[in-house]
């Protein structure tokens, strides 16, 4: 019943719907071609030379700012270090001092340069402190933590409670801000 109650197109309906088609065609073809086509004024083509113009300007601006960013991209990761290269210059003069006065040292002088050396040490340190470094507190005794410990080989605990934990800690960690710089080495308990 379905069927009988829908009507069958009418030609008029099928010629009206083919040349709506064919409308829309030739605007989308119009549109195209307006874009192809070369200004007919004297106004249009200046304004269209001042857009590309304007255009190349631009384009040239952003390669230029592109070079520009790398170089110095470039040249601050090739002078990063100065700075404190340069703090660190006066250290390193005072260790040299501190092996030429070792040449010459006698037995009574060996407090005198552990003493130098300690502070040599100590200032290196605070140098260091200064610009960021951290030294992480001893690993002894802490649960191996793998985020800031670096296991450089196994032994048995001795008892139950040192499992999983240091045992030992052979070189200390350092960090800048909460990022590690250098985990620490440490024995851990199996």
């Amino acid at each position: 019943m379905e069927d009988n109650d829908k009507k069958p197109l009418d030609d008029n309906a099928a010629e009206s719907a083919s040349a709506d088609a064919q409308d829309a065609d030739k605007e989308t073809v119009s549109e195209e071609d307006s874009l192809s086509e070369v200004p007919k004024t004297s106004t249009e083509a200046n304004e269209l030379a001042a857009m590309k113009d304007k255009y190349l300007r631009l384009f040239s601006d952003f390669e230029n700012y592109k070079r520009r960013n790398a170089k110095e991209r470039l040249e601050l990761i090739q002078t990063a270090s100065k700075d404190l290269l340069l703090a660190i210059l006066p250290i390193l003069d005072d260790f040299d001092r501190a092996q030429k006065s070792m040449t010459t040292a006698s037995e009574q002088n060996i407090e005198q340069l552990k003493e130098g050396m300690g502070l040599i040490h100590n200032k290196l340190f605070k140098l260091l402190e200064s610009k960021g470094l951290k030294k992480m507190p001893s690993a002894k005794d802490q649960t191996f933590d793998m985020d800031l410990h670096e296991a450089i080989t196994q032994f048995p605990a001795p008892d139950d409670s040192l499992k999983g934990k240091v045992v030992e800690e052979v070189e200390c960690g350092y960090m800048i801000g909460d990022k590690v710089v250098r985990f620490a080495k440490v024995v851990v308990g199996v």
